[in-house]
């Protein structure tokens, strides 16, 4: 099985994702789509793409929870890709060291060349991150386009994941989590940024920003309502959607 570094990483690169101001409009996973299918991780497959059983490699993809009309009627919508999980187990799962977590960023990568499809890391993974390409039987993830924010070509502003490029109101957010002084850190800091399921202990990188005070909902209960240390995030949304 393969190990992750055994010293923290220089850099701990990952997104900020605001509940508050994401409208739900796929622009992030259509541009990450975009731009991977000629990229790193090119490409990425469609299949049956005009028919009605389309289906395909998304690594990322936007989830709508419509609440009851009796609660405000109020749509949150949650975007999922890979979180870069300090303690990712679809690291120490696979067999052939495909799976990797690099120690200069952070970032977690598949090795394509090496990968033999078996899905253990998608098995291993709990934010269901992983996309198998039945094409050429290998799993792939989100890498936080390492090809865009290195690429010196590009300009500086530009250096940044196609999906925080696309967002058209802003609501994902790209840097270092362990520069203090990071938009993403300062973010986290301000808006008391949400660990996804941190009882399990896998320190994911990636952090969701809760809907601001007043967005409540028909009996008072506020979407603003962040779980605790003890809460995953996915049991608020599934509390708060079961009201």
């Amino acid at each position: 099985m393969t190990s992750l570094p055994k010293e923290a990483p220089l850099k701990r690169l990952g997104l900020v994702i605001d509940l508050d101001t994401c409208v739900g409009c796929h622009a992030c996973a259509v541009s990450c789509k975009e731009w991977n299918t000629t990229g790193y991780h090119a490409p990425l497959p469609d299949s049956d793409p005009y028919g009605k059983d389309v289906d395909g490699v998304w690594l990322n993809r936007v989830h709508g929870y419509e609440t009851d009309p009796e609660l405000g009627g109020r749509t949150v919508y949650f975007p999922r890709s890979c979180l870069h999980c300090e303690d990712a187990p679809c690291v120490t799962v696979c067999p052939t060291g495909a799976s990797y977590k690099r120690t200069e960023d952070g970032i977690v990568l598949v090795d394509q060349d090496i990968c033999i499809g078996c899905k253990l890391c998608s098995w291993a993974c709990p934010y269901g991150a992983r996309e198998f390409d039945t094409d050429g039987g290998v799993m792939k993830k989100c890498t936080l386009c390492i090809d865009r924010i290195y690429n010196e070509n590009l300009e500086e502003v530009d250096r940044q994941p196609a999906c925080v490029s696309a967002c058209p109101t802003k609501a994902r957010h790209f840097g270092d989590f362990n520069d203090p002084a990071s938009a993403v850190s300062q973010l986290t800091a301000e808006r008391g940024g949400v660990e996804l399921m941190p009882e399990l202990g896998l320190k994911p990188t990636n952090r969701y920003l809760p809907p601001r005070p007043g967005a409540t909902m028909g009996d008072g209960a506020s979407l603003q309502d962040a779980p605790g240390a003890d809460d995953g995030f996915l049991s608020w949304i599934d509390r708060v959607l079961s009201r």
